[in-house]
């Protein structure tokens, strides 16, 4: 009996924990909307971030889709030949990439890359008291620090997942057509026929936006209330990639759930 209770209490006791906590990140969500129209007249911070989450994302972008490419197509080519479709392939490896495989695997690596990153160099200001030194001195330390990078991860993930698509595409093309020998005609002939730009790519690039957001916050958030130590910073950062990992594979379910019944 005693060890139920004790497991009752543990329990109550991190319920507690978790719902501080996002209602903790739901007032700092609404802080950096709230501050969102004013970065956005400063361009001069918001460059660098972009740069920093987005253009240095792209070697890992356009590595990992261009061998995910290649992978559908070996795989794809191996089930559509047993039913005589092999010629779908182009089809096949489009709606995957375009739809499910291009926003969520974009979302995981940036999340992996840029948005430790994130939450690291903003815990580490909290540990160094930058942040601190920004509130003595009357300069906003959200407006100038969280805001930019928060916008980045938003601006930057549909742009990556729309570049690892395309990355996917070409890998698949170079597997599927170069090597295996597929007609270059009906590979993209296949593909044009079968992805819609308003079913598949806008519903693609709305979930990137919105892993963006999710991503975003969760890199920024974790970072901006990291125990100022090493140790603190450290675990923010594992946190972020956690957390982050899976906020995107349960929102891509209920996008995806959404989506697809809003079609029928």
């Amino acid at each position: 009996m005693t060890l139920l209770l004790d497991l009752l209490e543990g329990l109550g006791a991190f319920t507690l924990r978790v719902l501080a906590r996002l209602g903790l990140a739901a007032l700092f969500f609404w802080s950096v909307l709230a501050r969102v129209r004013g970065t956005l007249k400063r361009l001069g911070l918001l460059a660098p971030q972009l740069y920093f989450s987005g253009v240095r994302s792209l070697a890992i972008i356009i590595v990992s889709g261009l061998f995910v490419g290649m992978v559908l197509a070996v795989q794809g080519y191996e089930v559509l030949q047993r039913f005589g479709s092999a010629d779908s392939l182009g089809s096949l490896v489009a709606l995957s990439l375009v739809r499910e495989l291009g926003p969520v695997v974009a979302a995981l690596l940036f999340a992996g890359r840029a948005g430790s990153a994130v939450t690291a160099e903003i815990g580490l200001m909290r540990a160094t008291e930058q942040l601190a030194a920004m509130d003595m001195m009357a300069v906003d330390p959200i407006a100038r620090v969280v805001v930019p990078r928060f916008l980045a991860a938003v601006v930057s993930l549909p742009i990556l997942a729309v570049i690892f698509s395309s990355a996917g595409v070409i890998g698949a093309y170079l597997i599927g057509v170069e090597l295996i020998g597929i007609d270059s005609g009906a590979f993209w002939s296949q593909m044009q026929a079968s992805v819609d730009f308003r079913q598949d790519v806008l519903n693609g690039l709305f979930k990137a936006m919105v892993f963006g957001v999710a991503v975003g916050l969760i890199s920024v958030f974790e970072g901006y209330h990291a125990a100022p130590t090493a140790e603190g910073v450290s675990g923010a950062t594992t946190r972020t990639v956690v957390i982050s990992s899976l906020s995107v594979l349960t929102l891509d379910f209920i996008l995806t759930v959404l989506m697809f019944r809003g079609l029928n």
